[in-house]
């Protein structure tokens, strides 16, 4: 599959890309256990009586801290803005496969080799969603999305063991980009995608909600 490119409206993207979304709960996060280790240790301090096993655990408090602290502007560099989310990860045909009072579940056929050279190894992948964007809330409706990649193990290499479609229509309102992204994406793929769209509980029963094909 290849990659799309278009020009992301980063503003836009900041209140509704919900990966970039998560990466800002993850900063808030880090702060406050930063701030209750901190917290913690002073307790400790001050309660210690002296007492040098309670001093030690402080300390390691305050080391935890410290790397909760750095994580916070780390995070962010990590991940990039949604105009390197974009560039950097390649197409994948989305569909809605279950619609909520409060959100949709987003199913998308994804290729799970970490190499670009190696053959393609499709799997599906699922990611509850609130903003649908351009896009209708109904089920069925395509949603093309770019397949950000988490995470490998130490085992396998070669293949990804974590992936997560991110909707184009989180960095655009324009509508002729997205129509264009869906015409980019091989009319196979979308077709294979309704095919397997009966497996959808399998996916869900998979510890990282990747079901390989």
């Amino acid at each position: 599959m290849h990659n799309f490119s278009f020009d992301v409206d980063e503003s836009y993207a900041k209140k509704n890309n919900e990966i970039l979304r998560d990466a800002k709960r993850l900063q808030i996060s880090a702060l406050c256990l930063g701030l209750i280790l901190v917290a913690g240790a002073v307790a400790l301090y001050l309660f210690s009586n002296g007492a040098v096993w309670m001093w030690m655990i402080a300390i390691v408090m305050v080391f935890l801290a410290l790397l909760s602290f750095i994580m916070i502007p780390v995070i962010p560099r990590q991940m990039g803005n949604a105009q390197t989310l974009y560039d950097n990860y390649e197409l994948a045909p989305a569909i809605i496969a279950e619609v909520n009072p409060r959100d949709v579940l987003l199913l998308a056929l994804v290729n799970r080799s970490a190499d670009p050279s190696m053959k393609p190894e499709w799997a599906l992948a699922t990611r509850t969603i609130v903003r649908v964007g351009a896009h209708q809330r109904r089920l069925g409706e395509r949603i093309p999305s770019v397949a950000v990649t988490g995470r490998r193990t130490v085992k396998d290499q070669n293949h990804w063991d974590e992936i997560s479609p991110m909707p184009i229509t989180w960095g655009t309102t324009d509508k002729d980009v997205i129509r264009s992204a869906e015409k980019t994406i091989p009319h196979e793929l979308w077709a294979k995608l309704e095919k397997n769209r009966n497996k959808l509980d399998e996916v869900k029963k998979t510890p990282n909600n990747l079901f390989k094909l």
